[in-house]
């Protein structure tokens, strides 16, 4: 690394051997970011081009914090409703991003990004692709079969894989292959949808209504990975923190304006209950906040289909916690699952 200061910008020349893409995200990040305006001229160049590991640690502890925000979230479903529930994420999480993109603007010392329309329409593909899934997650919830389903949502890894490359173009190597593969193959098998044989009950169910839904879901999740990505990668010239934070504010206030919207005019009374309740959501939003954050950071640095890969480990937690708590044995299918996940996980933070 060599590095070559001024008193107004930082050139980083800084790359890795053989990686074509951290060639081209750091030539990225190397001809926006120097120029960036700046409020503080000795910014350090972390803030300019990201350390090459960085988005692994930042998707773990999204993944972390996602989990705990659902498992609180879930108590708020009973009293508000899954709709109510859902806004909680968007509206309590808004205040939180807001502090959030002022820190960066402050303790970064980077300027307000000025949005463009290509910036616009990738965050609103995000936002309204972010709650499409969670409604069709939901409706799969209320379904007789719902595990089969819920089975095919995680199909997202896969799908991401190729939208990323379709609109993005994010390369989609051997190695990205090979995890998304054995990630998405291990999650499959740790969905308890048949015990003995799992695979035939999910080539067997493929075209039914649970699982056409769970499909949908999938893809609109990942169609918000991808709009999220794609409006970082549209503010050209902006550092990828304030990019990330910039974009989390615009995405959080649009799905809270067009969600509690639609509630406003179906059911007002929804609206009333989740600002009631807001001693209890304050935390949901917090840790909401804090998760979609670190997803903003991570899909701003690194290609969707790597951090949605490396993403699958929060299933594999919170399998293991669940199977742990409750003292249940697994199946040799289960612990094939594990592996098979494992070493997709592996591949894609080792192996890129």
């Amino acid at each position: 690394m060599v590095l070559r200061s001024s008193r107004h910008r930082i050139i980083v020349q800084c790359v890795r051997p053989g990686a074509s893409q951290r060639k081209r995200d750091m030539a990225h990040f190397r001809r926006y970011s120097s120029a960036a305006p700046f409020h503080n001229s000795h910014a350090p160049s972390l803030w300019l081009v990201p350390h090459e590991h960085l988005w692994i640690p930042v998707t773990l502890f999204a993944a972390f914090a996602q989990t705990i925000r659902n498992a609180t979230q879930k108590h708020l479903t009973a009293s508000l409703g899954t709709l109510g529930a859902t806004l909680v994420r968007f509206l309590y999480g808004l205040p939180f991003a807001l502090a959030w993109l002022a820190a960066v603007h402050q303790v970064g010392g980077f300027a307000l990004p000025v949005p463009n329309w290509s910036f616009i329409g990738w965050i609103l593909l995000g936002a309204v692709g972010q709650i499409a899934g969670t409604a069709l997650l939901l409706q799969v919830l209320t379904e007789r079969n719902f595990t089969l389903g819920i089975a095919y949502s995680k199909t997202e890894a896969m799908q991401v894989a190729f939208f990323g490359f379709l609109f993005l173009n994010d390369p989609i190597g051997p190695t990205v292959l090979v995890a998304v593969f054995f990630g998405t193959l291990g999650v499959l098998l740790m969905s308890p949808i048949d015990r003995q044989h799992p695979l035939r009950a999910l080539l067997a169910g493929w075209t039914t209504r649970v699982a056409l839904f769970g499909l949908a879901c999938g893809a609109c999740f990942s169609f918000a990975s991808v709009g999220y990505r794609g409006g970082a990668l549209a503010l050209e010239g902006t550092p990828f923190p304030m990019a990330a934070a910039f974009g989390l504010v615009v995405a959080q206030a649009s799905q809270t304006l067009l969600l509690g919207g639609w509630i406003l005019t179906r059911n007002a009374d929804t609206v009333v209950q989740v600002l009631q309740a807001w001693r209890t959501s304050l935390f949901v939003g917090f840790m909401g906040a804090a998760a979609s954050a670190a997803w903003f950071i991570a899909m701003a640095i690194e290609p969707i289909a790597h951090v949605r890969t490396l993403a699958l480990v929060e299933l594999l937690f919170a399998y293991v916690i669940s199977r742990r708590y409750f003292r249940e044995r697994l199946t040799r299918v289960e612990l094939t699952g594990i592996a098979l996940l494992t070493i997709g996980l592996i591949v894609v933070t080792l192996a890129r």
